[in-house]
């Protein structure tokens, strides 16, 4: 499937409940949401992000038209203290939606990764005020050369693993997150956490995180915390990671 036949279009993305905009350019599908939160639910895409962003401040590399980057505004019925959850939540979502599309191969690696054998499929980004949460969600479609030198890391991509059109990777990816939102309205992570775990890319593997303060800590990778804390068994004892990054995993 060429761009020319690809192109996102708002009418071919339906999404029950919710408003879908389809933008030709911005700089990020997030920071257009949370610039004006509407009160009903809301889902931007983009052809071309000029300032996509990861974590931390990472830039989200994608070329016009060869990768999927929106955004899903919508108030969520939980207390604010749960909402580092979310990122978790749309995960499960996401390798849900990409597992029924022929990707089965798409694992989650936390706390907001996909990821295929190791290179990253995708990413999300979760912002939030006053009771709404923006969650951004990219993923990497068409082959695109030089993306694994600008990104430092390797890459995977959807066109490898299940001939989808965008449109119904948004689609998909859209109304399985909804559902996803649904389950932890109801019950919190609880509803969602052994899915997570049961596609935990790095589930009983030796890793290497790297804490918010700078230091590194070592330990088999052994679940979630009722919280979403990724839970390292150290030496000295099981320790919950609130804020890190896995920087490297072997077996154990």
């Amino acid at each position: 499937m060429d761009r020319a036949s690809d192109r996102l279009q708002a009418g071919a993305i339906v999404l029950p409940g919710v408003e879908v905009r389809v933008v030709e350019r911005c700089a990020s599908t997030n920071d257009l949401l949370l610039k004006k939160i509407p009160q009903a639910p809301v889902l931007i895409a983009a052809e071309e992000q000029t300032a996509g962003r990861g974590r931390r401040g990472r830039r989200w590399h994608s070329a016009p038209g060869a990768g999927v980057t929106f955004s899903l505004s919508r108030r969520i019925g939980r207390p604010a203290r749960e909402f580092p959850a979310l990122s978790l939540v749309a995960g499960v979502a996401a390798a849900r939606a990409l597992h029924a599309l022929g990707a089965q191969a798409a694992r989650l690696k936390w706390p907001n990764d996909l990821v295929v054998d190791g290179a990253k499929l995708g990413g999300i980004l979760v912002e939030s005020r006053n009771g709404h949460a923006v969650i951004g969600i990219g993923i990497n479609c068409r082959r695109t050369p030089g993306l694994e030198t600008k990104a430092r890391r390797k890459v995977a991509f959807l066109a490898d693993l299940a001939p989808v059109s965008r449109n119904q990777v948004i689609q998909e990816v859209g109304r399985a997150l909804v559902a996803a939102l649904n389950q932890f309205e109801k019950r919190g992570l609880d509803a969602l956490r052994a899915e997570w775990e049961a596609m935990d890319a790095h589930a009983g593997q030796r890793l290497r995180v790297r804490l918010a303060d700078g230091r590194t800590l070592s330990g088999i990778a052994s679940g979630l915390g009722t919280d979403g804390s990724l839970q390292i068994q150290t030496r000295q004892g099981m320790r919950a990671v609130t804020s890190g990054r896995v920087v490297s995993a072997r077996a154990a």
